[in-house]
């Protein structure tokens, strides 16, 4: 059996690995509160089928093909979000499709990868999802669309994780070397991207190591205090931010020994 690696979950673990043990060796629920997706679902679908469904006979589609796979998508959408992503999606297309000499075929749109990773005698499955996938002249490029109403400033040691898990799954799907990762902000049109090289693979491989070692024999979950502990929803669990920490709660999964499967 394998354990399932997310960038989240080593995004996490590298954040700290106290709270990566609350999150998933306990299962503890996080109580933070997610507004409704349902506006950026249905432009991550609309954008889906832009690109799946284009003929690719002519070069650069129309804007009312922008227009038609949008209004297949808006589903129980108030008239207010119609009106927003519609004027969102035409944003985009004079950002990034009108003004190319041909809108290019992606690799896949939606996906799931998947590859594998053996340390200290354990097998991790690490796996992720990507909204588009492009072929550039000498490798992949991952594209990430974000309906975020701000640009947000990501850490750079955790966007170095997030590419390398995807550098060792692409290049083991595709055989083929990821080369940059981009993330694209719908509202503004804003792209920032990010060059994937083989120093990410390395430091990602090295985090797997560490997390291996506390799965098969260390089991000490140190925390890592720091900035991050103000928003941490398992703060008053912790005995780093409370010298007689909270109980927790009954229905936290049992401490494990060696685990066999760690699910997303």
């Amino acid at each position: 059996m394998s354990y399932l690696l997310s960038a989240a979950k080593l995004q996490t673990y590298y954040r700290c690995p106290r709270a990566y043990y609350f999150r998933y060796e306990r299962r503890i629920e996080s109580a933070a509160f997610f507004g409704s997706a349902a506006l950026g679902t249905s432009l991550h679908q609309a954008l889906a089928q832009i690109y799946q469904d284009w003929h690719y006979q002519d070069p650069i589609p129309r804007l009312d093909w922008i227009e038609y796979c949008w209004s297949q998508q808006v589903g129980e959408l108030t008239p207010t979000q119609v009106s927003e992503g519609r004027s969102i999606l035409k944003r985009y297309y004079y950002s990034f499709i009108a003004n190319q000499s041909a809108m290019r075929r992606p690799l896949a749109v939606e996906g799931r990868i998947q590859g594998s990773l053996q340390v200290e005698n354990l097998e991790f499955t690490l796996s992720g999802r990507y909204d588009r996938l492009d072929y550039l002249d000498d490798g992949l490029e991952l594209i990430d669309y974000k309906s975020a109403k701000e640009v947000e400033q990501a850490e750079p040691d955790e966007i170095d994780l997030q590419i390398g898990l995807y550098y060792l799954a692409l290049e083991q799907r595709y055989c083929r070397s990821l080369k940059r990762m981009s993330l694209l902000y719908l509202r503004t049109g804003e792209k920032i991207s990010f060059e994937a090289t083989p120093a990410h693979r390395q430091r990602v491989e090295e985090v797997i190591g560490d997390l291996a070692l506390e799965l098969r024999q260390d089991h000490s979950w140190q925390p890592f205090p720091g900035a991050q502990c103000d928003r941490c929803a398992y703060a008053r669990y912790c005995p780093a931010m409370h010298p007689d920490p909270a109980p927790l709660p009954e229905d936290a999964r049992p401490e494990p020994g060696l685990q066999l499967v760690l699910s997303l």
